[in-house]
């Protein structure tokens, strides 16, 4: 199986809308990230995790063509934006693509992109069935296992596919949801900055806390700001606990 990031950035992006965060520029283009995403390949299969507003670009650099199932974590837009842009992918594949999430999530889209499931939906819009999954299907090659996890007050999926366990947006890991991630080879986790505490993030300190707790041999963090120096940061972290950065891949045996 192989993960690849195809974003690993806050729901502003990096950098940030109006030249605004960070002041100045790294010149490492490890320290530009598009929206949090991921690409999972394994021998049958080609699912992405979370659909935001760059997945068109995300496609282009990435070489992504074929998706066969898709996993949003929740609604907040810069999980969700790039929703519209699954049309040429419902062209070339001739089928609806499978949609898993949380009930919420679930409402909010079809609120919010309603001209794709209305009964005179809009000639040539998307076509994805929705599915709310409360404990682990398989799906081809993979099992799958739905997490929760809280952002803020907000439920939010992580997932466990196979040995891989990704979660993100989150700042509280119940645990029922910790002895799920046990014994996975890798785990990605959301980090948003090093300090101060944030009210629906982990921080870096405790990302690293929760992954050294798990025991997990290997973690990617995700889901920086634009004050989070990618070389910088992984100078100070474990090497078994690294940032991740667009375009990384990994693969797990």
């Amino acid at each position: 199986m192989r993960i690849t990031f195809l974003g690993t950035g806050t729901s502003m992006g990096v950098p940030v809308a109006g030249g605004f965060g960070r002041e100045e520029g790294t010149g490492d283009p490890r320290d530009e990230r598009y929206r949090t995403s991921a690409w999972i390949q394994t021998e049958k299969t080609s699912l992405l995790i979370d659909i935001g507003p760059e997945f068109r670009l995300q496609t282009l650099r990435s070489g992504l063509r074929r998706i066969d199932l898709i996993l949003i974590t929740h609604e907040h837009n810069d999980h969700v934006g790039g929703l519209d842009d699954l049309r040429p992918f419902n062209y070339v594949q001739q089928h609806s693509i499978p949609v898993y999430t949380t009930q919420t999530c679930k409402e909010s889209i079809m609120h919010r992109f309603n001209y794709m499931f209305d009964p005179h939906k809009t000639p040539g819009s998307v076509n994805v069935d929705i599915h709310v999954p409360e404990k682990t299907f398989t799906f081809q090659d993979c099992e799958i296992t739905p997490l929760t996890v809280y952002h803020g007050s907000l439920k939010v999926y992580g997932f466990r596919i196979n040995d891989l366990t990704y979660i993100t947006d989150a700042n509280m890991i119940p645990d029922e949801s910790k002895e799920i991630i046990k014994g996975s080879k890798v785990l990605v986790l959301n980090a948003l900055r090093w300090s101060p505490n944030h009210p629906t993030h982990f921080t870096i300190p405790e990302a690293v806390k929760i992954a050294e707790n798990l025991d997990v041999p290997q973690t990617y963090l995700i889901h920086m700001s634009s004050y989070v120096n990618h070389e910088e940061t992984n100078q100070k972290l474990p090497d078994n606990i690294q940032l991740a950065y667009d375009q990384l891949y990994v693969d797990i045996d």
